[in-house]
């Protein structure tokens, strides 16, 4: 299958509300649309993620995320765009646009642009971003081959886009955009 045409399965596996699993840059992750709330449930539900934790959103270009930066200072682009796309995640203030299910119990949005090829890829043939969460249960090592997510999740899933990791030993750094200050390294 040609990857135009995988691309194509998963779109519309998102658009149907399912949830998807990709490579990213370190670890295997399950997608859905962000703004629908039974994608969201049914991910949450798969994964056995407590809802107030909040999920990353990643896209293809920092001009996917203008509806969640809309409202914020210019002087706090400027660390997004110095640091995108990369393996930098920033919580952002929430302006209203996303989902509760994305924010969790926070006031904040996680955000990152993918300098995954295949992760740019779906982000674009999508049209926008994406929920990015690692492939695995609560608490568990997330997954680091397609194989490893047909095990953990079986059937459950929508479709499985498959893809070669990033090569990065970890996931994305976690920074907060207000105080600059580091949660995950």
């Amino acid at each position: 299958m040609t990857e135009a045409r995988r691309l194509d399965a998963a779109v519309t596996a998102l658009r149907e509300g399912g949830v998807i699993a990709y490579p990213t840059e370190a670890v295997w992750g399950l997608g859905c649309d962000p703004d629908s709330d039974v994608a969201l449930t049914r991910l949450l539900r798969l994964k056995r993620r407590d809802p107030s934790k909040g999920m990353i959103l990643v896209a293809a270009s920092i001009d996917q995320f203008a509806p969640w930066l809309e409202g914020l200072p210019l002087e706090q682009h400027a660390p997004l765009v110095a640091s995108w796309p990369g393996p930098t995640t920033w919580l952002v203030p929430d302006n209203g646009r996303s989902r509760p299910l994305v924010r969790g119990a926070h006031d904040r949005v996680a955000l990152r642009v993918s300098d995954h090829p295949l992760v740019v890829a779906l982000c674009q043939a999508f049209g926008g971003p994406l929920v990015s969460t690692s492939a695995n249960l609560a608490d568990e090592p997330p997954a680091m081959t397609a194989e490893a997510v047909r095990e953990v999740f079986g059937d459950e899933l929508d479709h499985v886009l498959e893809g070669r990791l990033g090569g990065l030993e970890r996931p994305s750094t976690i920074r907060d955009l207000a105080t600059g200050r580091v949660l995950r390294s």
